[in-house]
């Protein structure tokens, strides 16, 4: 084991009043050996139990540890003879229609989220829109303020001031000279003139001569940029960049329990039953399928041969995830088929009900395009209209339709599907050419822009409308395991700062799809 784990583990003794011997030390380690992936969680499990002991001393050796290590496996022992199955059933695999997230909002004078409690009208008021920007603005505000480069010093002092850079206010920019750093959503409030916008004021920019890092930066993203003021008024941009990262685990801690994915809470001991029995997953896979255009006979054929592939396997996939669209034409106001569209979902769902391994074992989970039939364009899209799905449950009873995006809990991993032909058009929308200093990939650029600004569509609304009042639905805080971003370019994968990221390609166009292992992460390509 490491040496930081060790530090990390006499510190978290130290703070309930412990000192660990020697071998009490290795004790803990041992225990934490069965549990790589929640080891914070694991070692509080511990402490807790620990507290209930009788002991002798604050010095703990071997012996108390060994008791309260035995009571906790011989106990998940227990729960894993008792109820084997209902784990699998229940826990393994939550599937998550995004409309169903709880909405939390920042309060900066109590420097702390709370949850929306009101109702949430699709058709929101003036207010609505405003509160997107705010609550986008919030959100990275008060991760960037715990990131160690812009935290405020304690003390004015030039050793406090080393290596920092505090931000400034936009409104306090006003009669200052000098270089300031200041964190604001690019907007063009006139035409072609660029503002930089906090909840304080918004000031003109010159990005001109700014030095760039990796991602798209267009309008309606939020920076944060070094500068300083022209006597026009200006804000000359000196360099700019997205808001830092933050660890996913620093994250949660900042939360305090608080269900920002949806997928409900889990006690210390479930995440450490969960997590040991992720590890044991080996064999679950997800088989993922963008672009299933149902009126085109040679895609459907290339499904059924798909379908043959998997039902012939030892251990069939637990998921198949198909993702639109599922017509090549959209289904706008011009289209008058969906009689026949209706009947194409149910010659799939026959061709489904035909592998029966496939049918019992497996789930299938649908998932919206961007012009697949559906109350508007805006996003999050609600599930695939029943009209269109009733053959096909006849077939697949089991069949799920969800929103777009669509989040899953694979035990404690958190998985996001997204289906939007989202590379276009970010390209098209970018207000600077991106650098090309860390990468030239627009796929790594998508991936860097969408991770650090939390969010899944960063895009004008003009050009993505996104309804008010379920913008938090796209949000990426705190941020997945995996992104699966369905678009028609090609098949590409990602993994950025330990978050997987991939394209499974367009399965109509060029015969690509991915099977994905969850348990490891690992991206397997495949095509016809």
């Amino acid at each position: 084991m490491s040496a930081q784990l060790r530090k990390k583990i006499q510190k978290k003794f130290k703070i309930r009043g412990y000192s660990l011997k020697i071998d009490a030390l290795d004790e803990v380690l041992s225990f934490l050996s069965r549990f790589p992936d929640a080891e914070d969680e694991a070692v509080d499990l511990l402490l807790d139990n620990l507290d209930h002991e009788s002991l002798k001393s604050s010095i703990i050796d071997k012996e108390p540890l060994h008791k309260v290590v035995s009571l906790l496996l011989e106990a998940e022992g227990v729960v894993a003879e008792e109820c084997p199955s209902s784990v699998s059933s229940h826990s393994a695999l939550r599937i998550i229609d995004v409309f169903f997230v709880p909405k939390f909002r920042f309060d900066p004078i109590k420097k702390h989220f709370y949850e929306h409690t009101g109702r949430l009208p699709i058709h929101g008021e003036a207010s609505a829109k405003a509160g997107l920007y705010r609550d986008r603005f919030l959100l990275l505000y008060q991760r960037v303020s715990r990131d160690m480069h812009f935290i405020k010093p304690a003390f004015d002092t030039e050793v406090s001031n080393f290596g920092g850079c505090e931000l400034s206010t936009i409104q306090s920019l006003v009669g200052q000279s000098g270089r300031r750093w200041v964190m604001g959503v690019i907007s063009q409030l006139e035409d072609g003139h660029f503002y930089l916008e906090d909840p304080t004021a918004a000031v003109e920019v010159d990005l001109s001569k700014a030095k760039i890092t990796a991602g798209f930066f267009t309008e309606n993203t939020i920076i944060v940029a070094e500068g300083e003021m022209l006597l026009e008024g200006i804000f000359q941009v000196i360099t700019c960049g997205f808001p830092p990262l933050e660890d996913r685990d620093k994250s949660l801690r900042a939360l305090s329990g608080l269900d920002f994915f949806g997928g409900g809470m889990l006690t210390r001991e479930e995440t450490l039953r969960l997590a040991d029995l992720e590890r044991k997953a080996e064999n679950d896979m997800f088989v993922i399928l963008s672009d299933i255009w149902l009126d085109d006979e040679e895609a459907v054929r290339k499904v059924e041969t798909v379908l043959d592939g998997f039902e012939s396997v030892e251990v069939v996939p637990s998921l198949f995830v198909f993702m639109g669209n599922f017509c090549s034409r959209p289904c706008n106001l011009s289209f008058h088929s969906f009689s026949s569209l209706r009947l194409q979902f149910g010659k799939l769902g026959e061709i489904i009900a035909a592998h029966p391994r496939l049918k019992e074992h497996s789930r299938f989970l649908f998932i919206p395009g961007p012009d697949d039939a559906g109350p508007s364009t805006v996003l999050p899209r609600c599930a695939l209209p029943r009209y269109l799905t009733v053959e096909l449950l006849k077939h697949v009873p089991n069949a799920i339709f969800s929103s777009n995006p669509c989040r899953i809990k694979f035990y404690t991993q958190e998985i996001v599907f997204f289906r939007q032909d989202l590379l276009y058009r970010m390209r098209r929308s970018c207000l600077i050419p991106p650098s090309t200093e860390e990468t030239n990939d627009p796929f790594e650029h998508l991936v860097a822009t969408i991770t650090h600004q939390s969010h899944l569509c960063p895009l004008p609304l003009f050009i993505q409308p996104i309804i008010w009042n379920y913008d938090h639905c796209l949000h990426l805080y705190p941020t997945p395991h995996t992104i699966v971003l369905g678009d028609r370019s090609e098949q590409r994968a990602f993994k950025y700062t330990g978050i997987t990221c991939f394209n499974p390609g367009s399965f109509s166009s060029d015969s690509t799809f991915v099977a994905y292992r969850p348990c490891t992460q690992e991206v397997e390509f495949s095509a016809l």
